[in-house]
């Protein structure tokens, strides 16, 4: 059997080795190390030395010239780091010198300057032309809009931006445009910067397209078989991948550390083919955002109104005096107690979102005494998804947390206090997204959501006056 590989130097031809499809199927689209992975070490150096692979180096030189100086500077090859302070030097026992390896990317695995990455180039997996959108829900005329919208700057490989505020269904916007793009024999990521996200993402997409094979990648997820023509993803999961995706949708495309992180952001980009477009889909999108989408001319979409059609619920604001110090001494301060014993007795869920882990540990046991089922959850927690389910299935009656849980996680019912909002790391898009997790339900579109505050910011005030705004965009008239 022959292959012709595409490479720089021209075309080879290659015979007798016949490709085994688990292979091709993992390593298309992917960057991976050659050392590492799933597959025995042995057949992989045999598609390397048959020339499956591009083999490069995880970090290289680049010489950047600064006027008449010229300058070395390494580039991470995964993650496409070069902020020079965060390679660090270190006496290698590999290849027995002084070596190198970016701490960026650290957490997926160290690449060293002797690590090889590896990238298939053995020929693509087969893409599918015939999927199944199994959903009988029904639009709103703003939400068959957007969805139409999203669908023509698709077929024009068009960027696209869906302003949606929370609540509105923006996942079921995504719907068509995904099944239009899959019928079409494209690749689809769908990347959001929370793990929680993709937790919630993933079995909705399943449910609706029960004959795509779809994988959801996050830190510690577990081994998925198949060529996936639908990836759900965290958009750390991107440095892994190159030249993969025919559309690149980022969901809560606002969302910490994604706009703080410019790698990340090169990551998207890395990940789609050449002229793949990009859909940004947020209820809080950064002016970084809505200045590209009229300087580039994106298709836009803007739905200010939730899908129930009922308004966003608006933030009431509630001193909580010395909150910190009073939890410190084993107290929880009394607005704080009576609003969760109000919950309780209604049996209504719950989240109290606090500014700090630290805070959070120590007020734990101090809620467990009001009762004892109330747990807490953040980002390191290796309990986290099946706390959030526990929650959601009504099996706990609520949960604290800190701002991991702002955005993505929806629970029917769910009531909501911010203990701290003045504190720095609620910005009004914190805020916001926060709020928006509140009367999302049709049965419940109403709810109680509290910012408890040791004075009042600009950013509580801008926040609030978003959300009468948009409830003013939507209804002709100020609700709440």
């Amino acid at each position: 059997m022959w292959f012709k590989l595409n490479k720089s130097e021209g075309y080879r031809a290659y015979k007798g080795i016949i490709v085994e499809p688990k292979i091709r199927d993992f390593f298309t689209g992917r960057v991976w190390t050659s050392n590492h992975t799933p597959f025995p070490t042995e057949k992989v150096e045999k598609y390397i030395e048959r020339g499956f692979f591009i083999v490069k180096n995880a970090i290289t030189t680049r010489v950047h010239s600064f006027g008449i100086i010229k300058m070395k500077r390494y580039h991470c090859n995964r993650c496409h780091n070069e902020n020079q302070q965060e390679f660090i030097e270190f006496d290698c026992a590999r290849c027995e010198k002084k070596c190198v390896y970016c701490r960026h990317c650290i957490n997926m695995g160290r690449m060293s300057r002797c690590t090889d990455l590896i990238l298939w180039k053995g020929g693509i997996s087969k893409l599918k032309r015939k999927h199944v959108l199994d959903w009988a829900g029904q639009f709103t005329p703003l939400q068959k809009k957007a969805s139409s919208e999203l669908i023509e700057s698709l077929a024009e490989n068009r960027n696209h931006l869906i302003h949606a505020v929370c609540g509105a269904g923006k996942t079921e916007i995504l719907f068509p445009a995904v099944h239009f793009a899959l019928n079409q024999g494209k690749r689809v990521c769908i990347a959001t910067p929370r793990t929680d996200v993709v937790l919630e993402l993933f079995p909705r997409f399943q449910k609706v397209f029960p004959q795509t094979t779809i994988h959801a990648l996050y830190g510690g997820s577990p081994t998925q078989t198949g060529f996936a023509q639908l990836i759900i993803t965290t958009t750390h999961q991107l440095y892994r991948f190159e030249e993969a995706f025919d559309v690149v949708i980022v969901d809560e495309a606002d969302a910490f550390p994604y706009t703080f992180d410019e790698s990340l952001q090169r990551a998207v980009i890395k990940a789609g083919k050449l002229g793949a477009p990009t859909v940004f889909v947020t209820a809080t999108p950064s002016v970084k955002i809505l200045a590209r989408t009229k300087k580039e001319k994106w298709g836009v979409s803007f739905i200010p109104k939730r899908f129930h059609g009922h308004p966003l619920p608006v933030p009431r604001f509630e001193p909580l005096w010395n909150y910190t110090k009073t939890i410190e001494k084993g107290i929880i301060p009394t607005k704080l107690v009576q609003w969760t014993k109000e919950r309780l007795q209604n049996n209504e869920p719950f989240l109290i979102f606090f500014p700090t882990i630290q805070l959070m540990k120590i007020a734990t046991p101090l809620f467990e005494s009001i009762h004892p089922d109330i747990l807490s959850v953040y980002a390191e927690d290796s309990d986290r998804k099946e706390k959030v389910m526990k929650l959601r299935n009504e099996e706990i009656p609520g949960l604290l947390t800190t701002t991991i849980l702002e955005r993505g996680v929806t629970i029917k019912n769910v009531q909501v206090a911010v203990v701290g909002a003045e504190s720095k790391i609620f910005t009004s898009s914190a805020l916001i997204q926060i709020s928006g997790r509140v009367g999302r339900n049709v049965q419940f579109p109403d709810g109680d959501i509290v910012y408890f505050h040791h004075g009042i910011t600009t950013e509580m005030d801008d926040a609030r006056n978003e959300i009468r705004r948009l409830n003013k965009m939507g209804f002709g008239r100020e609700k709440g």
